[in-house]
């Protein structure tokens, strides 16, 4: 964006309509999901629920207001309507859910890069919000690895027309990001943009990038080997009363833990174990997850991390 110019330029929409493909959140990779609708917990009912239809975008926000409604203080609660708020456009009330996980648990890298989009998306006429940017650079002192947070800083560049620094920060990103993770080919082709804009070669160093470790598509990880809460099963709990789709979705998940415990060297279903915990807000216990099975399995550390980092695991 040239000095003085207050609307963003060609690049700075397009970079600000890419970014859509580097939003990772918790729940994103929830077991039930096809599409990038959220899977909060809402109650389902009548012939739509027994179709396996979608939940209901109003009934996952209501659902959601009605447990922090009851817990301010659940702050995973309020990220994931933060998360639902931000799927229906609206940005100013993701804003005040993100701010509230924040204050909440200040110690979250992903509430806080969460809370820096959803600023960056409901700016009518400033690409790169002053608050926005101070919340990516919150996300990364508290994990310089947040991908999210590093692609907006690196947004932040290029408005600024240091285009040369923002490109080696996204080939850096690039360069961390497991092969198939969801914003792979969208990062690869900012990159060429915004190349082909500022007339930068990066042919080369795009081509230099290897994987930084194989990851299998979403939803390929062994889900029929695995008793663990397949989408069909998700479906039917959702046509349950409230209670009832706890219990029952907490029975298949203490299943694959006892299969865990009897076979602890099944990196796919530790895998699957933390998208269960991550899919129902349960980070902490997606954490503990993820180090059982490190602990278990040393030398798949780092796919086990990787994955992990992907469903967005604090601590990671």
């Amino acid at each position: 964006m040239t000095e003085g110019t207050k609307a963003p330029g060609r690049t700075g929409r397009m970079l600000l309509i890419g970014a859509a493909g580097i939003a990772i959140l918790s729940v994103a990779y929830a077991v039930t999901r096809e599409s990038d609708a959220p899977s909060a917990p809402a109650p389902a009912t009548g012939p739509a629920a027994m179709k396996g239809a979608a939940p209901d975008p109003a009934a996952v926000i209501q659902e959601l207001q009605n447990r922090v409604g009851a817990n301010p203080n659940d702050a995973e609660g309020w990220q994931m309507l933060g998360w639902a708020y931000f799927e229906a456009n609206r940005y100013a009330d993701s804003v005040r859910a993100y701010k509230r996980a924040t204050a909440l648990v200040p110690g979250n890298a992903t509430f806080w890069s969460s809370l820096g989009e959803a600023l960056v998306m409901g700016s009518a006429d400033n690409p790169m919000p002053d608050d926005a940017a101070k919340a990516f650079e919150k996300a990364i002192g508290i994990d310089a690895k947040e991908p999210r947070a590093r692609y907006f800083l690196a947004v932040r560049k290029d408005l600024k027309g240091d285009h040369d620094g923002a490109i080696a920060d996204w080939l850096a990103l690039l360069k961390d990001t497991p092969s198939g993770a969801p914003w792979e080919q969208d990062l690869r082709r900012t990159i060429e943009q915004v190349a082909r804009i500022h007339k930068v070669d990066v042919a080369a160093r795009l081509a230099a990038i290897k994987p930084a470790a194989p990851h299998p598509a979403l939803g390929s990880v062994a889900t029929a080997a695995i008793p663990g809460p397949t989408r069909d099963q998700m479906q039917a709990a959702s046509a349950l009363p409230k209670g009832q789709q706890d219990q029952m979705i907490e029975g298949m998940i203490s299943s694959l833990e006892g299969k865990l415990k009897a076979n602890p060297a099944y990196v796919d279903g530790w895998i699957m174990l933390i998208r269960s915990r991550m899919t129902l807000g349960q980070t902490a216990q997606a954490n503990a997850a993820m180090k059982n099975a490190v602990a278990a399995n040393p030398t798949q550390a780092k796919r086990i991390r990787d994955e992990a980092n992907l469903l967005s695991v604090p601590g990671v």
